[in-house]
């Protein structure tokens, strides 16, 4: 078995619990790679680790059989540019706080390899957003991907922005708001739901457009087909807006069409048999709780 472990150096309650993993992990054969910075962090706190490390370019590859990623949400999401589209499964040990996507507790560590190794677990597929900026793609970068959504927002004012909206070449509306959202199912339980969108199954082949704080009041969020190509073009009172894709920002001029669409790739993650997305909308969302249950 082949697994690569990512974290953020700055948590040192994690350390521990890493710790833990790989002593599980040793007990079956098991090559394992860390993330440079993450290794180094270790090695700082609890002397010299001595496995492989991988970085954002040189590393990994499509024979890894887990990739485990130490935090919360924000921690899978930066996880998912390191996977790209290897194939890799991910799974999140939460240290973080809600942790929609990073959904095993980290004082159950242990069970996690166990469980993987028992196969008590399903691999489901999450669809990602791409973005095209047209001659602004160098703002973006290679990394024009997003799990969670990719948004438009205003940038240097207070003034509302305008995002005129086309769907399949076809005009859709013009959203005066502080910016749009266009979000995955992964993505619903994000950004989006925070501005009222839809919580949505992560199999479900669609993407939703969420306003933000948007000044026509009669907009509200629309869940579209993921096979739907959507185009923007942002005006207002300044000269450049943000879009960000996840927790990556870019500025890009106003008044240009930017392109979003379904990826051409996905993304694995590992669904344990006792920790279902189901149960973690119940546990996180409180789903139930009423006195009257």
């Amino acid at each position: 078995m082949k697994v690569a472990i990512y974290g953020q150096t700055y948590q040192d309650s994690t350390l521990d619990y890493v710790g833990e993993l790989i002593d599980e992990l040793q007990k079956v054969p098991t090559i394992i790679s860390i993330e440079e910075d993450f290794s180094s962090h270790l090695s700082d706190r609890l002397g010299e680790v001595k496995f492989d490390t991988f970085n954002e370019s040189d590393g990994l590859d499509g024979s890894f059989d887990m990739f485990i990623s130490f935090g919360g949400d924000g921690t899978i999401l930066r996880a998912t540019t390191y996977v790209r589209d290897l194939g890799i499964p991910i799974v999140g040990v939460n240290t973080g706080r809600l942790g929609f996507l990073s959904t095993f507790k980290k004082e159950e560590v242990r069970k996690l390899v166990q469980e993987f190794v028992q196969g008590a677990y399903t691999i489901v597929e999450r669809s990602l957003v791409s973005v095209n900026a047209g001659d602004q793609a160098k703002e973006i970068g290679a990394l024009n991907f997003a799990l969670n959504e990719i948004s438009v927002s205003r940038k240097d004012t207070t003034s509302m922005i305008t995002v005129e909206t086309f769907l399949n070449d076809e005009y859709l509306t013009s959203y005066w708001a502080d910016g749009l959202i266009v979000s995955t199912p992964t993505g619903s339980t994000g950004y989006s739901l925070s501005c009222g969108g839809p919580v949505i199954i992560p199999t479900v082949k669609s993407l939703v457009l969420t306003p933000i704080a948007p000044h026509n009041l009669n907009a509200r969020p629309l869940v579209i087909s993921d096979d739907t190509v959507i185009r923007l073009k942002v005006s207002g009172r300044e000269d450049h807006h943000l879009v960000s894709l996840d927790s990556r920002i870019a500025t890009l001029e106003n008044g240009k069409e930017i392109e979003i669409r379904k990826a051409n790739f996905t993304i694995k993650m590992i669904e344990y048999t006792s920790e279902s997305f189901l149960k973690t909308l119940r546990n996180k969302l409180l789903w139930g709780e009423d006195k009257r249950n």
